[in-house]
């Protein structure tokens, strides 16, 4: 099972993408949209038995372990927060790995304040592993993420991390260019006179 995001073609970058423990890497430049799950796993996975509280506290402390880690370059403290499939990847790889959001200065901080909204519910998958995905709507930029965590010890452990950062307002169309000297005026066209009678002339006054 691989961790996919779906494509709008409107050209939003895909940062970092962390899939079952093995780190790759993706320049495709597509926006993540709602998660769609292919038939058999709609018809094997269960929706997971987790308050929303619970699952504010997954998503929140996975994404901001992650701005930690960016902002210091140390990664050892978010591959010990993960599952022992997420740490097969030593911190060195990870520093690799999110080498380009740091060098943007890339700022999570907002999770901590802000309210993710779900594209994808939390849920149960035929691996056991707990699957979400959404994202955290802000200005200018949203944060797009799909989380799966691993149990472990009793405890659900990052098992895979996929971050993007897309657009959220709205942006307005180029001003069209004219050309350098030239202005462009509107002229009101002179109503037509009345048939059979003379347009008004201005009578000269006469002085005395």
């Amino acid at each position: 099972m691989a961790l996919r995001w779906l494509s709008a073609g409107l050209g939003l970058p895909i940062l970092v993408l962390l899939i079952l423990g093995a780190v790759t890497t993706s320049a495709q430049q597509t926006r993540p949209q709602p998660h769609q799950a292919s038939p058999q796993q709609q018809q094997a996975a269960k929706p997971a038995n987790i308050d929303r509280n619970g699952v504010l506290m997954l998503i929140r402390s996975t994404l901001l372990a992650v701005d930690q880690a960016n902002k210091t370059g140390n990664y050892t403290v978010l591959r010990d927060l993960g599952a022992p499939g997420f740490q097969v990847n030593t911190a060195a790889r990870l520093a690799e790995i999110f080498a380009k959001q740091r060098g943007d200065k890339l700022d999570l901080s907002g999770v901590a304040v802000i309210d993710p909204q779900l594209s994808l519910l939390p849920q149960i998958e035929p691996n056991g592993l707990l699957h979400m995905a959404g994202f955290f709507p802000s200005v200018p930029s949203q944060v797009n993420f799909e989380l799966l965590f691993a149990p472990v010890e009793g405890q659900w452990r990052v098992f895979g991390v996929s971050l993007s950062v897309g657009q959220s307002a709205p942006v307005a169309p180029a001003e069209p260019e004219t050309a350098p000297g030239k202005a462009v005026v509107s002229q009101k066209q002179a109503a037509p006179s009345k048939a059979g009678l003379p347009s008004k002339q201005p009578v000269p006054s006469a002085t005395q």
